[in-house]
């Protein structure tokens, strides 16, 4: 691991229990200052913040989730949400896909194998919970990769699309960068898929 990357990891850590806490806070607060938990995007996925153990029983009978996308690393976890064991135990599968809290952008292979993911479900009737932390950046990344291939958005239309939604979204530049990188190979797939069929 490189020595910034370290850093990174290394103070995204020190700032988890912090930042994490702000965002309970501001999940509580009322009037225009509170931000929602989780919100649906569409009839398949709901894009949101760590879901706690408390949260669980909503989740799985209220909003038909039978899938979770972790964006996070083991630690953010650990203590206050299911592990992938617990989540099978009720029948929910959970694809974990860490990326680093602050300053981590998904890899093109993570985003496509969310969507993936996403699509199987989406095939069955169910929903899938998509998180990190905050419900911020690094989901707001994979829910967007979902928008850009369901939808065949731009990456700005699928972000714009979010934050209507959930307007508290932040996707860094660097996270946008690899959207582009997604629409681009999701476009070209259709293009060839295209000449196959004339």
């Amino acid at each position: 691991m490189a020595a910034g990357t370290l850093l990174e990891a290394g103070l995204a850590r020190v700032l988890f229990y912090p930042t994490l806490l702000y965002t309970m806070v501001r999940g509580q607060v009322p009037g225009p200052a509170r931000r929602d938990w989780y919100n649906r995007i569409d009839r398949t996925v709901l894009l949101g913040a760590l879901p706690l153990r408390r949260m669980t029983r909503r989740l799985v009978e209220d909003e038909n989730v039978r899938g979770v996308i972790t964006m996070n690393e083991e630690y953010e976890t650990r203590f206050l949400c299911n592990s992938a064991k617990e989540w099978r135990k009720i029948g929910v599968e959970q694809l974990r896909l860490s990326t680093i809290d602050m300053t981590g952008i998904p890899t093109l292979t993570n985003l496509q194998r969310g969507v993936q993911f996403a699509l199987k479900y989406q095939s069955l009737g169910h929903s899938v919970y998509v998180h990190c932390k905050a419900g911020r950046s690094r989901s707001a990344t994979m829910v967007a990769a979902y928008l850009i291939q369901v939808y065949n958005w731009t990456p700005e239309e699928a972000i714009q699309a979010i934050a209507k939604i959930r307007s508290h979204i932040y996707i860094r530049p660097a996270q946008f960068d690899i959207l582009k990188e997604f629409h681009r190979k999701v476009t070209a797939e259709a293009a060839k898929k295209e000449l196959c069929y004339t």
